[in-house]
């Protein structure tokens, strides 16, 4: 089964010259080497740089060249799997595929271009990725994400179900995210995380006592997304991005583990308790 995420439709607009900037660009080129490449001054590449994102309304040149990039790998066939059928881009109803794979529930779900490129570039650190634009009037706004979650346990396999997870996100007057995670394993015992932080992509301690993450970086590509970005050691684990249903009353939680060239999406479910 095929599902793509395509770019946005203004990328059409984007002519040969700007492309292959920005190819050189997600290869890991710099403006002043791409001028060399080229045999451009690096005047001109910048104007070519900023008519792409002019054009696509994307605010990072390096997030809109991994997103260029990143199009080659979601166009190939990605396995689909979860109880519920899938609706593509065109509206067409998708019938599942096969069930958890080694213990995990697997399935693609419809996310935001935005906080998809957002998931890929946290995944590579190697360049610093610049606040989007609007990142300041979509934190300004009320999220629906506020509140607390539970998990819905029983979607996960016996052998890996734990008796509780659940959520809190709070968003104080500086329009900072604090967000409180517990996991309460089958023998009882209890995992917290705590964190503290805006949403500029920027990475801040956790407190708590889950020893595989020790930092945490946020952005909120819409008001009802946080993608969520948690590390250890200095080096990415995992980004996962949260959104909130329409009814504001479930949301999902959905994964990409670092380091995975053809990444699988893990997507889990939490209804509202609070």
């Amino acid at each position: 089964m095929t599902v793509q995420f395509p770019m946005p439709a203004e990328t059409a607009a984007l002519n040969d010259k700007e492309v292959e900037v920005l190819r050189l660009l997600a290869a890991g080129h710099t403006v002043k080497s791409i001028a060399v490449t080229l045999g451009k001054s690096e005047a001109s590449i910048n104007e070519r740089l900023r008519d792409a994102r002019r054009k696509t309304g994307v605010g990072s040149s390096r997030e809109l060249a991994r997103l260029l990039d990143a199009q080659k790998i979601w166009d190939k066939n990605i396995d689909l799997s979860g109880p519920h059928s899938l609706t593509d881009a065109s509206g067409q109803s998708r019938q599942p595929g096969r069930q958890w794979s080694k213990g995990r529930f697997v399935m693609l779900v419809a996310l935001p271009l935005a906080a998809v490129g957002l998931m890929f570039a946290a995944n590579n650190p190697s360049q610093p990725i610049a606040p989007a634009p609007a990142a300041q009037a979509v934190a300004a706004k009320a999220s629906p994400l506020v509140g607390s979650w539970s998990l819905e346990v029983a979607r996960i396999p016996a052998e890996e179900r734990p008796r509780a997870v659940t959520i809190s996100f709070r968003q104080g007057d500086d329009q900072r995210w604090t967000t409180v995670v517990e996991i309460v394993a089958p023998d009882g015992a209890t995992r917290r995380a705590e964190s503290t932080a805006a949403a500029d992509g920027i990475a801040v301690p956790i407190g708590g006592n889950m020893d595989f993450i020790d930092t945490v970086s946020l952005r909120q590509p819409a008001p009802n997304t946080l993608v969520m970005t948690l590390g250890k050691g200095g080096a990415p684990v995992s980004t996962r991005v949260y959104a909130v249903a329409k009814d504001q009353k479930s949301m999902t939680e959905t994964i990409v583990w670092a380091g995975q060239a053809m990444p699988k999406l893990e997507t889990t479910y939490f209804n509202r308790i609070g």
